[in-house]
């Protein structure tokens, strides 16, 4: 049956915006009801179980499965995770941030869409988005998960491993990667303030 607030979702994604592009994406998924699952924070460390090792594992499978991405950083926390993927081209030839490539993705405009052929490089496609790549993540490390549960006595969860959607941004320039990579870096130890936990 229709619901019109369940089928009806406004798009958290950048209209008009192709994630298929070459740069780089800080990424962050939520467990369902930010339940913990993959470990526990003790004296600012994030201490993996053996499902915190499960999802870092699948996380870099990404880049066999998809050869034009590229794991970067990765922090796996109680309840979410935060990394950095990079779109590169198929020939293997990545943009490299610290040479001064520009990165840029997100318009500064009222209208919070991105016109086509605006940035050169960036319009580059790729036979798999951002989206496609989240689409293969998520129930890869859901089945795993419930064999976790079945096999290992993993803690169960209800209905969902991972909320519906994720958090993207589309990183711009160096000081953008440098400022979300020392964030990343920096979780475990700033969890007391983490708005995720």
């Amino acid at each position: 049956m229709y619901n019109p607030k369940k089928h009806n979702r406004k798009s958290i994604r950048l209209k008009g915006y192709d994630y298929s592009r070459v740069g780089l994406y800080f990424i962050t998924i939520c467990t369902q009801n930010r339940e913990h699952f993959f470990g526990k924070i003790e004296n600012g460390q994030m201490i993996l179980n053996d499902a915190g090792y499960m999802i870092k594992k699948w996380y870099y499978e990404m880049e066999n499965k998809y050869p034009d991405k590229r794991c970067h950083e990765i922090i796996v926390m109680p309840n979410h995770f935060h990394c950095i993927i990079e779109n590169v081209l198929l020939d293997d030839i990545s943009l490299d941030v610290h040479e001064g490539t520009s990165l840029r993705g997100r318009p500064e405009n009222d209208e919070n869409e991105c016109p086509e052929n605006q940035y050169g490089i960036d319009n580059i496609k790729f036979n798999a988005s951002i989206c496609d790549a989240m689409d293969w993540f998520k129930p890869m490390t859901t089945n795993a998960y419930i064999k976790g549960v079945k096999n290992f006595g993993w803690q169960s969860f209800c209905k969902k491993l991972w909320q519906r959607s994720y958090y993207e941004h589309i990183i711009r320039d160096e000081n953008a990667y440098l400022k979300i990579s020392e964030y990343i870096k920096n979780n475990p130890a700033n969890w007391n303030e983490d708005s995720l936990k």
